[in-house]
């Protein structure tokens, strides 16, 4: 379900804040990607060399889920409105202001 965002709902330039995924966090059920207005996430499969950077917990999630993981590919679009943190069940995303 997209949403309408109101100009006066998330910052205008883009570029401020960027999603972070979890990794150990994320099982790749896609919630973050009809939720974002703005287009920059897409579900992928984690690359194995990436596995091994994982704590057993995310090992674990990763294997259950087919290793399939959320991926901001057009994160400089992203205007920081937050549906993507509201609508993650395991709160694997959190927004970080970019650095200067």
């Amino acid at each position: 379900m997209t949403r309408t965002i109101e100009p006066n709902e998330c910052r205008q330039d883009s570029g401020v804040f960027m999603p972070v995924i979890d990794r150990n966090s994320c099982e790749g059920k896609g919630d973050c990607v009809p939720s974002c207005p703005y287009n920059v996430f897409v579900l992928g499969v984690l690359p194995k060399e990436e596995h091994s950077n994982l704590s057993l917990k995310g090992k674990v999630k990763g294997f259950a889920h087919g290793w399939k993981q959320a991926f901001t590919p057009n994160v400089a679009a992203c205007r920081a409105c937050g549906y993507c943190v509201a609508a993650c069940p395991e709160h694997a995303i959190k927004l970080q202001r970019t650095p200067k």
